[in-house]
């Protein structure tokens, strides 16, 4: 799994970053509009170590953002699972939480905040919260009636034990869901760090963009994609692993 979706980054990065190059020399471009390999070797060399680094700063804050929302997604999606009054309300509370695009109200949260670790973290955290929020509230509230049926004849049925049948059986849908979040939480990171931040990978983006130099944006890039990639498959063989763990 690991190797599979580090291998998957980088046949689509060189194969990007090729058709780059073959656009440079095609059209006669300078190395000032799109570097060439040589800079771009120097420039990795130059700058590899410190955007490693301002990488896993980047990737840190998405795990806990996306930790944070996977606990509100599973707060909410218990809490509203039932059709009843409480559950309605919850529902359309944290429904109504995304009606406004995060970048657009992402201003507010760094006058309020300020441009440190708690708005990289609140961003990345709601970037990512919406998605696992509609897969867990579907999940949870879909009963699985062969299973829980033979529980409430028999006067067992607890919540616990309705939210275990049903994080169960959807177990897989919930493994993709939240290894899936992880570009997402990530992404927020970066958006908020561009924005405006004092550290992180997106931070370094931004001051190469006043630069217009295309080659640390290209490095920054790869940072990105290795570390993701890495993450992802961490997840998948922990998730693979608690699905073994569970049915055995």
């Amino acid at each position: 799994m690991l190797h599979n979706r580090i291998f998957q980054f980088l046949l689509i990065y060189t194969l990007g970053l090729l058709l780059l190059l073959a656009v440079k020399y095609i059209f006669g471009l300078s190395d000032y509009v799109i570097p060439g390999f040589w800079l771009l070797w120097r420039t990795a060399g130059d700058v590899s170590v410190r955007y490693a680094v301002d990488g896993v700063n980047t990737l840190s804050v998405a795990i806990i953002g996306q930790m944070a929302s996977i606990l509100l997604a599973f707060f909410i999606g218990i809490v509203g699972r039932q059709a009843t009054w409480l559950g309605t309300i919850v529902k359309v509370a944290a429904y109504n939480v995304q009606a406004y695009p995060i970048v657009a109200i992402a201003p507010i949260i760094f006058i309020l905040l300020g441009d440190g670790f708690l708005s990289r973290l609140f961003i990345a955290a709601m970037i990512c919260y919406f998605p696992l929020l509609l897969s867990v509230v579907g999940i949870m509230s879909e009963p699985v009636t062969d299973i829980e049926h033979f529980y409430q004849q028999t006067g067992r049925m607890r919540w616990q034990l309705e939210v275990k049948i049903r994080a169960f059986e959807n177990l897989s849908k919930l493994t993709t869901v939240i290894a899936g979040s992880s570009t997402l939480a990530l992404a927020g990171t970066i958006v908020a760090e561009f924005i405006a931040a004092n550290a992180g990978i997106g931070y370094n983006i931004r001051i190469a963009l006043y630069q217009s130099d295309l080659a640390k944006i290209l490095v920054a890039l790869f940072m990105i994609g290795i570390t993701l990639s890495i993450y992802q498959g961490l997840l998948e063989i922990l998730g693979h692993s608690v699905r073994k763990a569970w049915t055995s």
